[in-house]
């Protein structure tokens, strides 16, 4: 995993998340002694793989670059309820003003982390990839992104930069399957060209054509052996279609390279911490 490549939002999204939280002064903590010094202990309280460390790190080294932090549990790791995942010290006022913020990169991201991980152990009797999708919380999108790779899932594309998605309205406007393919090869050559197919009759134009990745939008199970067939790994086959964990196996079985499941970072269960100072 190239960790820089996420990251790069890192101080930017802590700086908005400091500035939403604190605005323009900690009213409550202006109550404390300035001088007092405190520790403090986070707890997880469910069973969750850890995520969202540098984002942690991140918050107090903004708030106060002298607190100290020390961690117990490894970035992607999993715990259970009770487990100690880090120590916090340095002044009271300052860990009062960070824990907030600091505890919901931390929930969120080892929210999208955990499910990533069930949606991982449940195929992993397969050699399918199961992808993110762009259906993000806006603002968090590489943090997220980040978050399903230390659930051992994949990512699709970051943006709608870094590679072409054809799907039924650009196929339209650009008059077709082959000529869709054909434009965004001529756009750029260099960029991976994905394009979505709703039929049998479709899936053999565009492996054609010389699409990289075919989606296959709701297929039926039958559909989708077919389609492995008939494309005899000429192109990568992703299935799509809402699929959740009660059908994800099938799907899986089926022989397709990857499933696109927006679930991992759109139906994020927030895990969930607690701080106490000792």
């Amino acid at each position: 995993m190239n960790e820089s490549l996420f990251l790069q939002d890192l101080e930017q999204n802590v700086r908005s998340a400091l500035q939403e939280d604190i605005g323009d002064g900690d009213i409550s903590v202006a109550l404390l002694d300035e001088d007092k010094a405190a520790e403090a202990e986070v707890i997880c309280r469910d069973n969750a793989v850890i995520c969202g460390r540098p984002w942690v790190d991140e918050v107090f080294r903004q708030i106060d670059k002298n607190i100290s932090v020390e961690w117990f549990v490894n970035e992607g790791a999993t715990c259970e309820p009770g487990t100690l995942v880090f120590r916090v010290s340095g002044s009271s006022k300052h860990i009062l003003s960070a824990e907030r913020s600091a505890l919901n990169f931390l929930q969120v991201l080892s929210g999208t982390a955990t499910i990533a991980r069930h949606y991982a152990e449940l195929v992993k009797h397969t050699a399918v990839k199961i992808l993110d999708t762009r259906k993000t919380i806006p603002g968090l999108r590489r943090a997220q992104k980040y978050a399903v790779l230390q659930g051992r899932c994949y990512n699709h594309r970051l943006g709608l930069y870094d590679a072409f998605l054809l799907k039924e309205n650009h196929i339209i406007t650009c008059g077709g399957i082959k000529q869709a393919i054909a434009s965004a090869r001529k756009f750029d050559p260099q960029k991976p060209v994905e394009i979505e197919v709703e039929t049998l009759e479709q899936l053999q134009q565009a492996i054609t054509a010389g699409a990289d990745t075919i989606m296959l939008d709701n297929f039926s199970l039958d559909q989708l052996k077919e389609a492995v067939v008939i494309n005899n790994s000429r192109a990568l086959l992703e299935a799509s279609g809402g699929y959740d964990e009660t059908s994800i196996v099938a799907v899986a079985e089926t022989g397709v390279d990857y499933i696109s499941v927006g679930a991992l970072t759109k139906h994020c269960h927030a895990v969930d911490f607690s701080m106490r100072f000792s």
